[in-house]
């Protein structure tokens, strides 16, 4: 099991009122056609319903659920019908930010070793470079009384050095950070969004054709 300050990540809980002297069995028929979709099972039994969900069609409205239960409880202030409703597809763009995050550190990682490579390597290059200057045998004086030129000094070469800048930024953790982001705003905007639509999608269905006059009772409009 699951804790429940865990579980609501992709788990989905709610209820509604049925309208006065609203049975099980005629709340059930309301809701049915929602239940009668492709890749769609479910089975009632008293004031239970359970259904799953495999390979939705994108039309059916609670395609974002993989299964779930319905139960109408009755009380003193009349049927409440109560759902607890699962859905994997919230909980894929709840973990998809941490994944990405994961790339970015990954890639900040990479910079810092590749860099720190590069760091040591050029020190020993320039260690080398020092002692080989240092074994040079000096210029002949004749040479020096005749005007040669002295050698030149090897210099570090350009093409390296705009290699080694190239380098830095190779890995960049930015792309991870902006799918974090876009994913982070997705479970949020859908974990609000979900939760509201499927309340009101079954009050609309449990309320249907139900006329509001003086004498019947009204669709409740609040959330």
């Amino acid at each position: 099991m699951v804790p429940r300050f865990i579980d609501w990540i992709w788990h989905i809980r709610g209820s509604v009122a049925l309208a006065p002297g609203q049975t099980s069995d005629e709340a059930f028929d309301k809701l049915e056609p929602l239940f009668n979709q492709v890749g769609t099972t479910h089975e009632r039994a008293g004031d239970t319903l359970r259904f799953k969900k495999k390979d939705s069609a994108a039309q059916d409205k609670m395609s974002v659920f993989d299964g779930g239960v319905l139960q109408v409880e009755r009380g003193p202030g009349g049927g409440v019908l109560r759902y607890h409703m699962i859905s994997r597809a919230l909980l894929a763009c709840f973990l998809a930010p941490l994944l990405f995050l994961g790339f970015a550190q990954l890639a900040i990682f990479v910079n810092s070793y590749e860099a720190a490579s590069a760091k040591a390597g050029a020190a020993s290059e320039e260690k080398k470079k020092a002692e080989k200057e240092k074994a040079e045998v000096p210029m002949h004086p004749i040479d020096k009384f005749l005007g040669a030129p002295e050698p030149e000094k090897p210099e570090k070469d350009k093409a390296d050095s705009e290699e080694e800048g190239a380098q830095e930024g190779k890995h960049s953790p930015t792309p991870a950070c902006v799918f974090a982001g876009i994913f982070a705003a997705l479970y949020v905007g859908g974990r609000i969004l979900e939760d509201r639509l499927i309340k009101r999608l079954f009050r609309k269905r449990l309320y249907e054709g139900m006329v509001a006059t003086s004498h019947s009772p009204m669709m409740p409009t609040t959330d």
